[in-house]
């Protein structure tokens, strides 16, 4: 750290050291450019303190709970308990771990680490306030700068994060203890995750969502499984009704009101209330309109297929550019905007960036819809492989839901995928790979697969969409 008020200059500047930042600033490094990396709080950003990581281990290890004590068909009896805040303190232990190695990374590849908070003076100077007293702050005059300060839960009226009752994501998984009652409001992939999760745990989960169903946009017939699924783990749904307020209940604990747009109202009790209904660029502290840079109507920074603001110099890669909000789409973005400053001939490619919900199935998309591939102009034929008819789902004891393959009927070519069932999120990089090199139904149908394993069913949706699967009837 730098102590005091003095001026020191880089090629590169990236503020921000999520999963954005310090990819863009390990790259930069690696293409020979004086990287300098400013970040206010943890290394990793949301992603890897408040958000993926945590997630994910605290879903494991309630999954692990849950099917411990469920696998009676298998002939294992078993009561787990569960100690939540082992569970808790293993989480962070991960956390700490990977944390710590994005520091060594960037350090190993000689990128300069500033602590503190950024804001920009002009187009080519920001002003970085360190933390503590007495620790002052400095300037740093820059040639290029990539933007990379992420997103926050978003909150709504009445529901203040600073209210004990009240969750926002990051307290959801800091809990240091289980809920009786947990409320949920947003039914999309946040709220959906960690409702599955704490059912697993043992609480009463209720989940109200404004929309008609859960997990918008994806297709009906994902979204039915892993809404059913959810509802046999004793979660209660609530749809068409917007959160509108919370009192104190007669039993201690607390009352979550709602109302329909036709003003109907109803309250359901709960001991804290999880709000997961979005996230919001984080720009606040940045100064943004001192650099000339433009953001849209909801607060993102707007950007060309070179992650290029309208200063063409200054980029922004990750959540503070929007959709999609995704952490490895914002490694890929962070890589490109340092490639483009370096001069390389590095652009955008969306077509094959997946997307993971790490619900109870799993969910794994990539590319194109059928409905999607119709429209783009596509002749789509599209072959499926049910997990029912797959030898290893059968024996994980996991046979919900599907592979689902969509191409081009006239050149075979992969246009994309959906995948709902047991390790989706690990499925899907198969049918992204197939997009991303181009490849056909028959070079997919034509790769032997290992037997038996749960990627066997994206070859035998390839087959299907060919006519000549064998392990499950043709379309």
């Amino acid at each position: 750290m730098v102590v005091g008020d003095v001026t020191t200059g880089t090629e590169v500047l990236v503020i921000g050291a999520g999963p954005g930042g310090y990819v863009a600033a390990i790259r930069a490094a690696q293409e020979g450019l004086d990287a300098t990396l400013v970040e206010k709080d943890a290394y990793g950003g949301a992603c890897l303190n408040r958000g993926c990581i945590p997630s994910k281990a605290l879903i494991t290890g309630s999954g692990l709970a849950h099917e411990a004590g469920n696998a009676e068909f298998m002939g294992v009896h078993a009561d787990p308990a569960v100690d939540l805040d082992k569970m808790v303190e293993w989480k962070d232990g991960v956390v700490d771990r990977l944390t710590g190695g994005v520091e060594k990374l960037c350090k190993a590849n000689g990128v300069n680490l500033v602590e503190g908070t950024a804001s920009f003076v002009d187009d080519h100077t920001v002003r970085v306030a360190h933390g503590g007293d007495g620790q002052g702050s400095e300037t740093i005059e820059f040639e290029h700068a990539i933007v990379a300060t992420g997103s926050r839960p978003i909150q709504i009226p009445s529901f203040e994060f600073a209210d004990d009752h009240v969750w926002s994501s990051a307290d959801a998984l800091d809990a240091d203890a289980i809920p009786d009652r947990l409320g949920v409001v947003g039914g999309g992939y946040i709220g959906m995750e960690l409702a599955t999760t704490f059912a697993k745990l043992g609480a009463d989960v209720t989940v109200v969502e404004m929309l008609d169903d859960v997990l918008d946009p994806y297709e009906e017939d994902v979204k039915r499984l892993v809404r059913t699924r959810a509802e046999e783990l004793g979660v209660e749904f609530h749809f068409g009704e917007g959160a509108s307020g919370w009192s104190e209940g007669g039993d201690g604990g607390y009352l979550l009101h709602t109302e329909t747009e036709a003003g109907e109202e109803s309250s359901y009790p709960a001991d804290k209330i999880l709000v997961a209904v979005g996230r919001q660029p984080v720009t606040d502290s940045l100064d943004l309109e001192n650099a000339g840079i433009e953001m849209n109507e909801r607060g993102f920074i707007e950007t060309d297929d070179r992650t290029r603001t309208a200063v063409e110099h200054i980029h922004a890669v990750g959540d503070v550019a929007g959709e999609p909000m995704l952490a490895h789409a914002a490694s890929n973005e962070g890589i490109v905007a340092a490639e483009v400053i370096a001069g390389e001939p590095a652009a955008l490619d969306r077509q094959a960036v997946p997307a993971a919900v790490f619900t109870d199935p799993e969910i794994g998309t990539v590319g194109m819809t059928e409905a999607e591939a119709a429209e783009a102009g596509f002749d789509p034929t599209v072959g499926e492989m049910p997990f029912n008819a797959s030898g290893r789902a059968m024996t994980t004891g996991h046979t919900e839901g599907f592979v689902r393959i969509v191409a081009d009927e006239e050149t075979g070519f992969v246009l994309g995928g959906q995948i709902v069932g047991p390790e989706a999120s690990e499925l899907i990089a198969e049918v992204a790979l197939a997009i991303e090199m181009g490849a056909t139904l028959e070079d997919v149908a034509a790769t032997v697969h290992t037997h038996p394993t749960l990627a066997e069913a994206v070859m035998e949706a390839a087959e299907n969409a060919r006519g000549q699967a064998i392990h499950t009837l043709n379309r």
